[in-house]
């Protein structure tokens, strides 16, 4: 019998290391591994000596680096797309780009099936089968994780050590590692514990705020349309800009974030992220809009924020939605050019000032010295037609009121009667 070829989304972490053999065990199959370098350090290292001592025929490193931050990574930041608030969602966007890579690498080697090392109680089946689907309906997507034997990561972790597969995860050091330019995710292990402070070794990339330097450093961020385009004065290629700003947001604690999150499965589930060069881009371009953005369109672009942030979440980079809001936001970003400078310190980022030649600022306008050119008189008539419909509704109530609590003439008449 011939074997079936599956081309398998493969980081070289636990899941993905012990899927390989168990699908050529299991399923008579011919594995191809590929691995999207979207800028994780650790996983890379020995990833296609590992998945070809593993058992697969052959095995795929492709650099996406460019493509993850200019296609993916830039669209979310212009779109300040932070799930529920807070979280910069590297793993999110990661996904559909590896998707699109199982795909491609799929055509290439005739193979009519794809697999995800994703869990059945997370995000990230959502985020492949659905990107999958949209891809290439053609292609079948298998999730072992949803139908092995394995229980718990420890008995994955034994399986490996019987098959002699080289995995980092120990019983006793049992964390989730996920990695990209965006940011790292940690999860498993004492951080399922929501009332457990989250220990030191759980943090990949950056250092204790407390151990951080005690003297802050400054940055200075030049963007161009919402994209962030030099570093200092100078221009930066996006992947080298990420990177350093990764470097810098490090070393001084920035990008910490211990999060309770929804789950689109359902659940809640608590995460430990490190995101120095998103926190740090979110903030700055967040203070560019704020100066160069009309007020209606900074606000309701942040009321479409949140939304933008949850199709990502919940794997539908790909929909119909998800493009017509982009083109809304790229129309917002025609005048998000500038320059912000940021102050880091002990885990924060502050503002140390912004400047754009498409600033709406008008010192004249704003100050309170002899140089105000603002009309004072003109409020009074604003302040009373911007009021009238509040003050009518009141007017109407209490005299709505006073009635409900007056006998009327008819009601006297008959009483005197």
């Amino acid at each position: 019998m011939k074997p079936t070829r599956i081309v398998v989304a493969y980081s070289g972490g636990l899941d993905t290391s012990v899927m390989v053999r168990w699908l050529i065990e299991r399923r008579n199959a011919e594995v191809i591994t590929v691995t999207g370098d979207l800028g994780q350090k650790k996983e890379l290292a020995g990833a296609k000596e590992k998945a070809l001592k593993t058992g697969a025929l052959k095995a795929y490193i492709i650099d996406a680096r460019k493509e993850f931050v200019e296609g993916y990574v830039f669209p979310a930041l212009k779109a300040s797309a932070l799930y529920e608030g807070s979280y910069p969602m590297a793993t999110s966007l990661g996904r559909p780009l590896l998707a699109k890579l199982l795909v491609d690498v799929a055509r290439k080697e005739n193979a009519t099936l794809v697999a995800h090392g994703a869990t059945g109680k997370g995000n990230d089946q959502v985020r492949f089968e659905v990107s999958v689907a949209a891809l290439a309906p053609e292609i079948n997507v298998l999730a072992p994780l949803r139908e092995w034997e394995f229980k718990s990561r420890e008995e994955e972790i034994a399986y490996a050590k019987q098959h002699k597969i080289p995995v980092t995860a120990t019983v006793a050091n049992p964390y989730s590692i996920d990695q990209n330019l965006w940011g790292t995710s940690v999860e498993c292990g004492v951080l399922e514990d929501p009332a457990a402070e989250a220990p030191e070794d759980a943090f990949q990339s950056t250092v204790s705020p407390q151990d951080a330097p005690n003297e802050p450093e400054y940055v200075e961020i030049a963007f161009r349309q919402g994209i962030p385009v030099g570093l200092n004065g100078s221009a930066v290629d996006p992947v080298t800009l990420i990177q350093t700003l990764n470097e810098i947001g490090g070393a001084h604690g920035v990008g910490r974030l211990d999060l309770i999150e929804n789950r689109l499965v359902g659940i809640k589930s608590r995460e430990v992220y490190e995101t120095p060069a998103a926190s740090i881009l979110h903030f700055a371009h967040t203070e560019l809009e704020r100066l160069t953005l009309d007020r209606s369109v900074f606000q309701m672009k942040y009321r479409l924020a949140g939304e933008y942030a949850t199709l990502i979440y919940d794997g539908l980079w790909f929909s119909p939605l998800r493009k017509a809001m982009e083109a809304f936001v790229d129309e917002t970003q025609k005048p998000v050019t500038g320059d912000v400078k940021v102050k880091l310190l002990k885990g924060s980022v502050s503002i140390s000032g912004r400047s754009s030649v498409h600033s709406l600022y008008n010192e004249k306008l704003a100050t309170y010295t002899e140089e105000d050119t603002f009309d004072h008189n003109a409020s009074s008539g604003f302040i009373k037609i911007f009021g009238l419909p509040v003050k009518t509704y009141h007017q109407v109530q209490r005299e709505a009121a006073e009635a409900s609590t007056t006998p009327s003439k008819a009601k006297e008449a008959e009483a005197v009667s």
